[in-house]
């Protein structure tokens, strides 16, 4: 939270709007004053949460203070990092304080915000990056905070990033980290008993949640699964802390019933926690299980790297900024961020705004088309360039796509790239997410439009008018939706003009059949039917803020007949839906839902007939162990508890991740059907 514009105690308090933002709370604090409350109380929370959400929000100071009735006045005095990481910092004026429901209720409605390492995680930043946002996390989350719902590939979900600029950047594939706990000796032995201990819980939290499915998972099952979390934290196991954290924002987003919120990402977050709990739980010594601290920045020596493309990052929680990439002699991506509080407005003018890299005397258009000598760099372990006091730089000439590294980039075959961007673990989001990061390069011959998106074939590289020539057919499909960005025009203008050829920069999206989010666009050298960019533009366009225009587009009779484009999908097209529909009805009714389903009499023999006979084995024992019911000596009833279902659901959303994933990398194969 910003201060407030006095620092005098008799200052007037600053009001902000009715559910206006209140500071991040990290996960031990909310679980704790949860847990302090008494049952009645508890059963009072959900009920609460929901009332004091909408109440004014006053900052008064450097904190901020909630009304919750005559004599109960909340106050959250979050530290110099801006999250409340200490039980102090929030206190109520009621006779009940601490344990009270006024408290709990408006700590459980702020965002969840990451621990700070060391207690202030400014300690350890670079002194001269953007600063953090609250939390310390990324601008924008899919499936992360409730109040997340931007669009695009440039706002991160989980806050793994630690400063402002999130993980938007792109990474280095050489970059360090350091292991988590004991995951260094995991290697030979395995987890550690504190491990097993702290992963057996968070599988019992999860399971839980799973079983009561969205309506059920209030404030208190939460708070169970944040409480379970800052225990896996504590015990090394950043990634199952870090999946623990989605599942709880997801929830938060669906239960509110956010825009922003995608039912897919808290399936496939709640799939990853159970998955990766549950193994270590069984102490198993794979040494990913239990995942890694990020460093902040380390010393990356000296590096000349070359502009690609501008980035515009815009998230809803009011951060905007641009994100420069930059690629180095031997093909590594590193990115320069420049992201604040600010918003759209912000990302608008930090596309030229001055690049804050030793005294180097370039903005971020200019970096985009130029080149970079950097002495004694700082790189973080996702590929930021820091900008501390002792890094300097001078300024250099830039390189053409189709010189240096970049040539490089496009000489591979997009089969071959885009296999190597798909190759994260199918049952983890967050390692498939980090692999599809990097940028891919193409040549593609547009085919047309196909309701919001562009299709397109490749062009296998050094044979654009062969017979044979084209290889798979590609989505393109804006990188954000944002109405103040260019991708959708720039897109629209794209389709206008089928065979006209294109050279692309952008990132594969994991989860669509052959889709490409493209990011800059230049014209293929050799040939007539292409993109006639203005001289300032420097041989590309930046398709975030650079908008293109009927006289960059060569005429239609210079453009050959386009290949053909039926498009197909065969993920959408194959019985998996079923699959599909099932595991989410089970996270978004619980198992109960899923327990009536089957007693409806759906049936699965399309699965088997399709020659998926797996999936519909998984799904028919997901369905029976739903409605299974134990009794005991007398007849009655019992409770069996959630692991045998959650286990069964678990097999279910890996088969049908790992099958989908399949498919989607087989489409963007040459020879692929399409």
């Amino acid at each position: 939270m910003n201060p407030s514009t006095s620092t005098t105690p008799e200052a007037t308090p600053e009001p902000v709007p009715s559910g206006g933002p209140l500071p991040p709370v990290t996960p031990e604090v909310v679980a704790a004053a949860v847990e302090s409350l008494t049952s009645r109380l508890r059963k009072k929370l959900d009920a609460a949460i929901e009332q004091y959400a909408a109440l004014p929000v006053t900052a008064v100071g450097e904190g901020v203070r909630i009304a919750c009735g005559e004599d109960a006045v909340v106050t959250l005095s979050p530290g110099p990092s801006g999250v409340i990481a200490d039980a102090g910092q929030a206190s109520c004026s009621c006779l009940l304080a601490p344990r009270c429901l006024h408290r709990a209720a408006v700590l459980s409605a702020c965002p969840i915000g990451d621990a700070l390492p060391g207690g202030e995680e400014a300690a350890s930043r670079d002194s001269s990056d953007p600063e953090p946002a609250p939390g310390g996390a990324a601008p924008a989350g899919s499936g992360g905070p409730p109040d997340s719902g931007a669009e695009g590939a440039t706002e991160e979900a989980d806050g793994a990033g630690s400063d402002g600029a999130g993980s938007v950047g792109a990474e280095s594939d050489g970059a360090e980290s350091d292991g988590a706990g004991s995951v260094g000796a995991a290697e030979a032995v395995g987890p550690t008993a504190a491990q097993v201990a702290a992963a057996a819980g968070l599988w019992a939290a999860a399971a839980a949640v799973l079983s009561a499915g969205v309506p059920a998972a209030g404030a208190v099952p939460q708070a169970e699964l944040l409480r379970a979390a800052h225990t896996a934290r504590l015990a090394g196991l950043p990634a199952a802390e870090a999946a623990a954290l989605r599942v709880v924002r997801g929830l938060r987003a669906a239960r509110a019933r956010h825009d922003g919120h995608r039912l897919a990402d808290l399936v496939s977050a709640l799939r990853e926690l159970l998955l990766t709990a549950g193994r270590l739980a069984g102490a198993d010594p794979d040494p990913a299980l239990a995942g890694t601290v990020r460093r902040n920045y380390q010393p990356g020596g000296s590096l000349k790297v070359y502009g690609v493309f501008r980035e515009p990052v815009i998230s809803a929680t009011g951060y905007g900024g641009v994100v420069t990439h930059v690629v180095a002699e031997d093909g590594r991506w590193y990115s320069v961020a420049d992201v604040k509080p600010g918003g759209s407005a912000r990302a608008r003018g930090a596309a030229t705004a001055p690049v804050a890299i030793g005294p180097a005397m370039l903005n971020h258009f200019q970096l985009s088309r130029a080149g970079l000598l950097i002495a004694g760099a700082t790189v973080s372990p996702d590929g930021r360039l820091g900008a501390g006091k002792s890094v300097r730089a001078t300024p250099v000439s830039g390189l053409p796509w189709t010189e240096g590294p970049m040539a490089a980039l496009f000489a591979r075959p997009l089969a071959e790239a885009a296999g190597a961007r798909l190759s994260g673990h199918a049952w983890s989001e967050s390692d498939t997410a980090e692999q599809a990061r990097e940028p891919v390069g193409c040549d593609l011959v547009i085919v047309g439009a196909a309701g919001d998106h562009v299709l397109a074939r490749a062009l296998l590289p050094g044979e654009p008018d062969s017979v044979g020539g084209f290889g798979p057919l590609i989505r393109l499909v804006p990188a954000s939706h944002h109405p103040e960005l260019a991708h959708v025009d720039n897109l629209r203008r794209l389709a206008s003009r089928p065979g006209l050829l294109v050279r692309v920069v952008g990132r594969v999206e994991p989860d669509r059949v052959a889709t490409l989010l493209p990011l800059a666009a230049g014209p293929v050298p050799g040939t007539e039917a292409t993109l006639r960019l203005p001289p300032e533009w420097q041989g590309h366009a930046d398709l975030g803020y650079d908008r293109l225009q009927g006289a960059h587009l060569p005429p239609q009779d210079a453009c050959p007949p386009p290949p053909d484009g039926d498009e197909v999908d065969p993920v959408a097209g194959a019985p998996l839906w079923r699959v599909r529909r099932l595991v989410e009805l089970a996270v978004s009714g619980g198992r109960r839902a899923v327990a009536e389903s089957a007693r409806s009499g759906e049936s699965y023999t399309q699965l088997r007939t399709a020659g998926f006979q797996a999936a519909a084995d998984l799904v028919a024992g997901l369905t029976a162990e739903a409605d299974r019911r134990s009794r005991d000596v007398f007849g009655r009833l019992t409770d069996t508890g959630p692991d045998r279902y959650a286990w069964a659901w678990v097999a279910a959303a890996t088969h049908l991740a790992a099958t989908e994933r399949a498919m989607i990398h087989a489409s963007w194969q040459p020879d692929d059907p399409l």
